[in-house]
């Protein structure tokens, strides 16, 4: 069945959500239905839609069929006994079977990456073992029995490596020295510095966004609505800022147990300005800074464009500096060395961005900005409360692609530690 190409990380996960909700409410016996592949290791660029069930081999035919027959399946193909591939409106998508006993080895194997099951591979050959199409063998074909992931890096003498780090670089290097890092988690979120509402393009009122994000348990929130010429179709104008800004004050009082921070999200002009005067931006908690535009602009012109907001006393962080779109354009070509140590020495966060439309920082950019001692924050840029939980995983896991660690990550700290951030920076002026 042929696939169209790359698809963004967040389509991918709604299909495979989709496809999982209805395979339950159809009462397929799976003991366990999971995404694997791409989407596990939350790449942003996901290639092929893959999941994993986990049910006893000879279930495995019914199963499939089953799966053929839900009513979001338009087209099916059985490429062997224990995989089907179909086609959705959706998209596509493939499901792999495994029986309980190589439940681990299996779910490792349809993980990926590429590299990371060569690496596997080859230490599996080292100790007398076979580890091939989600089995792993020993000598003469004996099954060797991995009802877990822990149990097959433990027998190919690993600590268990994370799926946001099977990237087959130097994740195996840091697991023999021991030195695997202490990733961030979804619990170590204190609070999202990032999200609108309908003061501009969001869609949800602030005192919705508010009361969804204390039900995700945050301490803090801050609003951050986009500035009066940004790119968006709807902005927050010169004009309803003091509006807001009364209607926070008010929400504060009607809603305890969350810290309401007001921001904005200002626009970098082309000129290297920003899209609001600096006594506007004084009135607010938190600044965030954003370029959308590249206005025909080079590397050198829209790095320098980026060093202007980080040196301005008023920013407090660099979104999605990319500004890319996964399996659609790359973004921005920026020098981000000069941007780190910029962002560094000034006080300046610079942001993991969990919109599925953005996923910026990735990977090894976000490792290096770690690395050069920059702060870091993990942001929703939510528009909708429903999507604040989802798009927070997206960010988590992004970051965790980057080896961020909890101490690396500005809203892992409390409200008055976010405050002090701001203060540090405003003070040096």
């Amino acid at each position: 069945m042929n696939v169209d190409g790359p698809v963004p990380l967040g389509r991918a996960h709604l299909l495979a959500s989709t496809v999982i909700r209805e395979a339950r409410h159809a009462g397929i016996g799976v003991d366990a239905l999971m995404p694997v592949g791409d989407i596990r290791r939350f790449e942003p660029a996901v290639a092929s839609v893959e999941l994993l069930g986990i049910a006893p081999e000879a279930e495995h035919d019914a199963i499939l069929t089953s799966v053929a027959r839900l009513p979001l399946v338009m087209v099916s193909k059985r490429d062997d006994p224990h995989t089907i591939a179909a086609s959705t409106d959706r998209g596509q998508f493939v499901l792999h079977l495994a029986p309980p006993a190589d439940a681990g080895a299996a779910l490792a194997w349809h993980t990926g990456s590429r590299r990371h099951i060569a690496r596997l591979q080859q230490r599996a050959a080292e100790r007398g073992l076979r580890f091939d199409s989600g089995r792993l063998t020993a000598t003469g074909g004996n099954a060797v029995n991995c009802l877990s992931e822990d149990e097959l890096y433990d027998r190919l003498d690993l600590p268990y490596i994370t799926p946001e780090l099977r990237s087959g670089d130097d994740e195996f290097a840091a697991a023999e020295r021991g030195q695997l890092p202490e990733l961030v988690l979804e619990r170590h979120i204190r609070g999202d510095l990032h999200m609108h509402t309908t003061w501009s393009d969001g869609r949800d009122s602030t005192e919705r966004m508010v009361l969804a994000s204390k039900q995700l348990g945050y301490e803090y929130i801050a609003i951050t609505d986009h500035s009066q010429r940004a790119w968006s179709s709807h902005k927050l104008s010169l004009d309803d800022i003091p509006k807001q800004r009364a209607e926070i004050e008010s929400l504060r009082s009607q809603i305890p147990g969350i810290e309401i921070l007001h921001g904005i999200e200002v626009d970098l002009m082309p000129d290297g300005t920003l899209d609001c005067d600096d006594d506007v931006l004084a009135g607010f908690d938190i600044v965030l800074a954003s370029l959308h535009v590249d206005a025909g602009h080079d590397r050198e012109q829209l790095t320098k464009r980026y060093l202007t907001a980080i040196a301005h006393p008023l920013v407090n962080i660099i979104t999605h500096p990319a500004n890319r779109s996964p399996a659609r354009t790359a973004g921005f070509d920026l020098d981000y060395d000069a941007l780190f140590a910029a962002a560094s020495e000034s006080g300046t966060a610079m942001e993991i961005d969990g919109a599925p439309g953005h996923l910026d920082m990735d990977g090894a950019v976000a490792r290096r900005a770690a690395a050069a001692g920059v702060t870091i924050t993990i942001d929703s840029d939510c528009h909708r409360a429903e999507w604040l939980a989802r798009q927070m995983r997206f960010g988590v896991g992004t970051a965790r692609r980057g080896w961020i660690e909890p101490r690396h990550v500005l809203n892992t700290r409390s409200a008055n530690e976010i405050r002090a951030f701001v203060a540090r920076k405003r003070a040096r002026g």
